[in-house]
């Protein structure tokens, strides 16, 4: 992601000041489009890594500024999370053996930042969206402590009024509220920059476009977000509604979000999109005031047009153009931001082995894009694939229609071959990724799939963190492996319990998956929920999720046993339940829990964060636990 380089609230007149650099800086790009500025004829292909941190239990670790100071290299950076780090592959000219350069240089960052992570006694996974995440991970106190990032978390709460609401619906269906940006910090991906000259800027943006969809079909690796399953590229949701910045009444007339695929196609050239941008969105944060970029241009020196780079950054189009500076030379790029990180080193490479095999043949197969294919119709094929991944069913050019998977493979795999053999890529390498990608079409195994299938093999045994504690655990098994998803087995619950830091704290046990009652509702209710569901102690909240008692199986037999139920007047939940249990919090200790149970003479400790009920625990629980610890002890032994 962007990174903003900004340490106080700008004032109004920091504020002016940096629009004038900023439309300083397109008045320079125009003149230096049309005076030939911009490096053409040279093609080259370049991407990111972001990675997700985490420890022995497979829970976010905030360790990236530790690692971070182990690696000693430019090849690394912070992300808005300290649960995150990103590494930065080298530009390479997309020729000869350019992939199997990228691939080598690739597992060479992300394995020395595994064994730096292992130092710190973390561990590396590459994927959209961590499965172990929940909400108690993204406080600020797991924000990357760096100025910008909290005056940017200030800024962008400012303008949304507070609160960011997110509503996702998939197999399973979330709504929650957030009160900072850090939801933003859930999504890593894989990003690919293809360079281009300025001359051919729109006709080929307008190609990555339309092929962002299929690409994305095959690439889909984020299917849960905060244990919940749902889209199979969730990453393209959550962006959008984490940094939706709108007020109700801009939400209300349609204005466009500052996360976007945007509205029409580009017609003429680069300024037409930044144009577009700086017309819609605000700057969210400035600069100290730059060289006149004119000025530079006077003296023959290319300009960094550091105010649009700036601003360009807080604009987040799943295809993003970039102006940039290389060797002294000026020149463009799109960015393609859509793929999620994962599921494997090769699974990644192949994906962008596709995507830059598409973008080298599609211009001369299809021509103006434009003229075959409606602008909405390849905004619903990108939805379309974020939802249902190799399951979508796309509109194509000429209006013909195709399932995600046919069009793959009938259609878009021998163009790539053909686009790539023009660019004269090695024939070796074209066979290993494309053969990876057209395998894992044929097979239906996308990293998506394979958490859901895996998810759906765990059942319902044990608890839903434990499953999800499995599934990463396996993830990160597998990719130190270097095996593409394809060839994995099926995570289980034997993933799950190799490391007894699973249970270390109340969080990682506890269930979240909760029958409570209202102080007005009738204590039979309360009862017959406990028999439904085989309960001893049902918790009491208010409309607004917050705890105000807990009625217990014992307090209920208390009650028959002094007659009270013996009424024709309902009995209310206020009138028998415990009006002051003893709680806990997702970090507290699994030892500390048992000891306050002992203590208090309880079977249940209710969970909460920030006043508001979040789980449960009960000391069924923790024989769950010691089952599990005795029986791998008894085996082991």
């Amino acid at each position: 992601m962007s990174k903003i380089d900004i340490t106080a609230p700008p004032d109004d007149a920091q504020r002016r000041n940096f629009v004038r650099a900023l439309l300083e800086d397109v008045h320079a790009l125009e003149r230096m489009l049309e005076d030939g500025w911009i490096e053409e004829g040279v093609r080259r292909i370049g991407a990111e890594q972001e990675m997700f941190l985490v420890d022995r239990s497979f829970d976010p670790a905030n360790k990236a500024l530790a690692i971070l100071e182990r690696l000693q290299s430019g090849s690394y950076t912070t992300e808005l999370a300290q649960f995150n780090l990103e590494a930065n592959l080298a530009p390479l000219e997309f020729s000869g053996d350019c992939f199997a350069k990228m691939h080598a240089e690739l597992d060479r960052l992300v394995d020395a930042a595994r064994a730096a992570a292992e130092q710190e006694r973390t561990k590396i996974v590459l994927c959209g969206i961590l499965p172990t995440l929940g909400k108690e991970h993204l406080g600020l106190d797991s924000m990357t402590p760096i100025p910008r990032y909290l005056q940017l978390n200030r800024i962008m709460v400012e303008q949304r009024g507070g609160r960011f609401q997110t509503l996702i619906k998939g197999t399973d269906e979330l709504q929650t509220t957030h009160e900072n940006v850090m939801l933003e910090a859930c999504n890593t991906s894989f990003q690919l920059h293809y360079q281009v000259g300025a001359k051919e800027f729109a006709r080929l943006y307008n190609l990555a476009q339309v092929i962002t969809a299929p690409v994305l079909a095959a690439a889909v690796n984020s299917p849960v977000l905060l244990r919940h399953r749902l889209w199979h590229e969730t990453r393209v949701a959550l962006f959008q509604q984490s940094l939706d910045t709108r007020s109700e009444h801009q939400a209300s007339r349609g204005t466009r979000q500052r996360v976007s695929f945007g509205d029409s196609w580009v017609r003429d050239s680069i300024l037409e999109v930044y144009r577009d941008d700086i017309a819609r969105f605000r700057s969210l944060i400035t600069t100290g005031s730059n060289e006149s970029p004119v000025e530079m241009m006077e003296r023959g020196e290319v300009p960094p047009l550091k105010a649009l780079r700036l601003h360009n950054g807080t604009v987040y189009r799943w295809n993003r153009p970039c102006y940039g500076v290389h060797e002294g030379k000026a020149h463009l790029r799109i960015e393609s931001r859509a793929f999620p990180a994962g599921p494997s080193t090769v699974d990644e490479i192949a994906n962008a082995v596709f995507f830059y095999g598409l973008m080298a043949a599609l211009d001369t197969e299809y021509g103006d894009v434009t003229k075959r294919m409606p602008f909405d119709d390849a905004k619903s094929n990108f939805v379309a694939a974020a939802r249902y991944g190799l399951h979508a069913r796309f509109r194509w050019v000429d209006g013909k229609p195709y399932g995600a998977d046919e069009l793959i493979l009938r259609v878009l795999l021998p163009l790539a071959r053909k686009g790539l053999a023009a660019r004269k890529i090695d024939a070796k390498d074209v066979d290993r990724y494309l053969g990876i990608l057209q395998e894992r079409v044929q097979s239906g195994r996308t990293g998506s799939q394979w958490a859901l299938d895996s998810l759906a093999q765990m059942g319902e045994r044990g608890k839903s963190v434990e499953r999800f504690r499995a599934l990463t655990q396996a993830m990160a098994r597998h990719q130190a492996e270097h095996a593409p998803v394809h060839t994995w087995e099926l995570a289980s619950l034997r993933d799950g319990t190799a490391e007894r830091d699973s249970f270390r704290t109340v969080g990682q046990v506890m269930t979240t998956d909760l029958f409570t009652v209202q102080e007005e509702d009738i204590v039979d209710l309360a009862a017959s929920m406990m028999e439904w569901e085989h309960l001893r102690h049902v918790p009491v909240e208010d409309k607004d999720g917050r705890l105000v008692g807990l009625v217990s199986h014992r307090a209920l037999m208390r009650m028959l046993s002094r007659g009270q139920a013996a009424t024709d007047n309902p009995i209310a939940v206020r009138e028998v339940m415990e009006t002051d249990p003893v709680t806990v919090t997702p970090e507290t200790s699994t030892l500390d829990a048992i000891a306050m149970m002992r203590k208090h003479k309880t079977g249940c400790l209710p969970v909460v964060s920030d006043g508001r009920l979040v789980g449960i625990i009960t000391e069924h629980d923790f024989f769950e636990i010691a089952g599990a610890l005795l029986d791998r002890w008894l085996k082991n032994e």
